[in-house]
């Protein structure tokens, strides 16, 4: 398939239908020829963090919107524009490759129009481009809930919060000490000329200069090394687990970090629960990868008794499902996929786990929430109440009128995580 049409059809699908990007990706990128899978992923994921300009630039240009089976053309039209604003594809490449679309697309009729808006953007980029930013979403690439509520949580740091989400995330190592230690591991990285850093308080986490295919990484395919954000690697500095103890790790898929968990211990016995069968699966294959060992468990977080006979837990890594809103530089798809009232729904059912998963923990057990948003309500204010309600509650390491660790979008070239470590009285 052209890589525009492909581009334009994944854009259709996430805005459109509402699906997800790391759903409908991977299945696009297998209709296109291999060289072209990662311009295909640039232009979707480049196009989802500009999406109000653009969106403002087409209405701009055309006299009536494209509706029904028409709609993926107005896709395709939003891929054209990207290109010629912000890609170094030759602008006449640009505008035929995206016209050229259309016949993928089964839509030759909708050459002319296609190509004509698209001309008309070249001749009056700067009036149209001035304008369109010129409102909130358009500058900023959020929608206007978003900025209300980081506005409003982070009155000095939304501007920066912003900027790093519409960056694009670095690559993050995760070595495996089995292995290799951190140090050990980047001289074979040096050794074939792949440039790292290292991060000031991750100690297994090294950043790639410049991303690259995992199997060009020393020892990939044996396990010795993964790849995660450092923000998630500090799941087990804070988790602190121990050789021989009885460990949860709460809605644990894809498993990273029920992996990192065996990674730096010896003897523990990991259980991982999620309640997504699917999202197990990956679970299962990094486990596997890893050459690891944890009972995997299909199950609902709010109801352990459902899945769980075993003893209480010594520790329990509680990762609670959230808006994901720390994590939209590595997907922008969040931005337009969440609602504002997503927020006090995802609320409620991370208080349900939460008072769930504490009857689970052993007396003088710790349990680590976290999640990888940046909302107050999802993260220190959940803890709070938690606290409030939870007379054998205590709060490790953290203030009581702050609880918790915010880490924000881009500080240490993280992704926006929250931890909160809790010990049972």
């Amino acid at each position: 398939m052209n890589v525009r049409a492909a581009a334009a059809k994944v854009i259709f699908q996430v805005v459109d239908q509402g699906q997800s990007l790391s759903n409908v990706l991977p299945v696009a990128q297998q209709q296109v020829k291999p060289r072209d899978q990662a311009l295909l992923q640039e232009i979707c994921y480049g196009v989802l963090r500009v999406l109000p300009r653009l969106e403002s630039i087409t209405n701009e240009l055309m006299e009536k919107p494209l509706k029904g089976k028409q709609r993926v053309f107005h896709h395709l039209i939003l891929v054209g524009l990207y290109q010629l604003s912000f890609m170094r594809i030759p602008a006449h490449a640009a505008v035929a490759e995206t016209v050229d679309g259309t016949k993928s697309l089964k839509g030759p009729r909708l050459r002319g129009l296609i190509n004509a808006i698209l001309r008309s953007y070249q001749r009056d980029q700067e009036a149209l481009d001035t304008k369109a930013t010129s409102h909130d979403a358009g500058k900023y690439g959020h929608p206007s809930w978003l900025l209300k509520l980081l506005k409003s949580a982070y009155p000095e740091q939304w501007q920066t919060i912003v900027e790093a989400n519409n960056t694009k995330a670095p690559m993050w190592l995760r070595v495996n000490r089995q292995h290799h230690n951190r140090d050990d591991y980047q001289a074979l990285l040096n050794n074939e000329n792949i440039e790292t850093t290292l991060h000031p308080s991750a100690p297994d986490a090294l950043k790639l200069g410049s991303a690259c295919d995992v199997q060009k990484l020393p020892g990939f395919d044996k396990g010795w090394v993964s790849v995660q954000d450092a923000a998630a690697q500090l799941s087990v500095e804070y988790l602190q687990p121990k050789a021989g103890e009885l460990i949860l790790d709460c809605c644990a898929a894809p498993g990273g970090k029920t992996a990192h968990i065996l990674e730096r211990t010896t003897d523990a016995n990991v259980v991982a629960i999620d309640c997504d069968d699917n999202r197990l699966k990956r679970v299962h294959d990094n486990l596997q990868r890893l050459n690891l060992q944890a009972t995997v468990v299909c199950g609902d977080a709010r109801a352990p008794q459902e899945w769980w006979q075993g003893e209480q837990f010594d520790r329990i890594l509680l990762d609670a499902p959230c808006s994901a809103t720390g994590v939209i530089r590595r997907h922008p798809d969040i931005k337009w996929l969440r609602r504002a009232n997503d927020i006090d729904a995802l609320v409620e059912l991370q208080s349900e786990i939460f008072d769930a998963m504490w009857k689970q923990l052993k007396s003088g057990g710790t349990m680590v929430y976290a999640t990888c948003s940046i909302t107050p309500q999802e993260n220190k204010d959940q803890v709070s109440a938690f606290l409030q309600r939870t007379a054998d509650a205590k709060l490790i390491g953290s203030d009581l009128n702050n609880p918790g660790r915010q880490i924000l979008p881009g500080e240490d070239d993280m992704d926006g995580f929250y931890y909160a470590v809790l010990e049972k009285a």
